[in-house]
């Protein structure tokens, strides 16, 4: 099957590329600045922003390289399938309509390139009817999923927690807290459970679906086997790095509070602590399992996806330290890198 990979520079993307490649599919990757790219051999490029998707260019292997719409390249490269793991966390500006409109964009494009099919990673906690307790980042990944099952395709949503993984905004935000606070003052949130899931497990669902046809149109959660609060999260972080954590309860600490504090504690950038942080306030665990009667993956304990991310050997990455923060590479690419975004996912 021949697949375009969005958000391909992004946190979960370099990893799925090789991992569609190794299941024997053709792959081609969307990028915003090919230069930034590195791609695996025979992977086909196509260099071009969703919020202009008229101005796309084919920048490796054959045929014509002027500037065309990316539903028409689509439809020359004979495109089967999709995936979508972009976001505009940490963007300038209002990274919802952002969102909207880049979601927008895409759906015309892969209805127009002919797609049977396109695989969504949104987020946990989306589910139920009552928008109000959503945080602004989960409202926005439900409205992305809602206009990219308009398209003339069909659509699978996977959806994802915490992704653990060197690279993951929101494991960033655990792991330099734990790493950086040996006594921490700590608000409500962190007594909300969360289902956090290895990073090289989302990417064996997301390579999965695309060989399980029955998952076509379906929504699926996903998650790992252990259901943790974030409080545990970061013990159990902090005990990986050789220390002991002290937490110290306070009945209030607002949300733009508790944002000030990861922001002076840690050096993820801003305009990714404030959502992340908001969304923290939402329980994200699995409801439905039913995704493992479909593609049965062998789920990692978060132990051990912690000691690999701590180490900095899941694969194409770099060592905790070696990128900053380790935001994705393009904060326009995955869904997959938050709390929710599934994540970012980060794309």
């Amino acid at each position: 099957m021949r697949v375009l990979v969005t958000g391909a520079t992004g946190f979960v993307g370099r990893r799925l590329v090789p991992a569609l490649l190794a299941a024997g599919h053709e792959v081609v990757a969307l990028v915003r600045d090919a230069d930034r790219y590195d791609a695996p051999d025979d992977v086909r490029v196509l260099e071009g922003d969703l919020l202009a998707a008229d101005e796309v260019r084919l920048v490796t292997g054959p045929g014509e390289t002027s500037a065309q719409p990316l539903g028409r390249w689509l439809a020359a490269l004979d495109c089967d399938a999709a995936y979508y793991l972009v976001h505009s966390m940490g963007e300038d500006g209002d990274f919802a309509e952002a969102d909207r409109r880049a979601a927008t964009t895409f759906a015309d494009a892969a209805s127009a390139g002919g797609l049977d099919r396109v695989v969504y990673l949104g987020g946990l906690g989306e589910e139920g009817e009552d928008r109000s307790d959503l945080s602004e980042h989960l409202r926005s990944r439900r409205e992305v999923g809602a206009i990219l099952a308009a398209g003339e395709y069909d659509l699978t949503t996977l959806r994802a927690a915490v992704i653990v993984g060197a690279g993951s905004a929101s494991f960033e935000i655990i792991r330099q807290l734990a790493a950086r606070l040996p006594v921490m003052v700590t608000p409500r949130w962190v007594r909300t459970e969360c289902q956090p899931i290895f990073v090289d497990d989302v990417v064996a669902y997301l390579v999965g679906v695309l060989d399980a046809p029955k998952t076509a149109g379906g929504t699926y959660d996903i998650g790992g086997p252990d259901v943790l609060t974030y409080e545990e999260m970061l013990r159990r972080t902090r005990r990986a790095l050789g220390g002991r954590l002290y937490v110290v309860p306070v009945p209030v600490l607002t949300p733009r509070l508790s944002s000030g504090w990861v922001r002076l504690v840690t050096d993820v950038p801003d305009d990714l602590v404030d959502p992340l942080v908001d969304g923290l306030r939402t329980p994200v665990v699995v409801g439905d399992d039913a995704i493992r009667e479909h593609v049965p993956v062998e789920l990692t304990p978060f132990d051990e996806a912690l000691a690999v991310a701590l180490a900095g050997t899941d694969e194409g990455v770099d060592p905790p330290g070696e990128r900053g923060a380790e935001t994705p590479a393009d904060p326009d690419d995955d869904a997959g890198d938050d709390p929710a975004a599934e994540s970012g996912v980060s794309a």
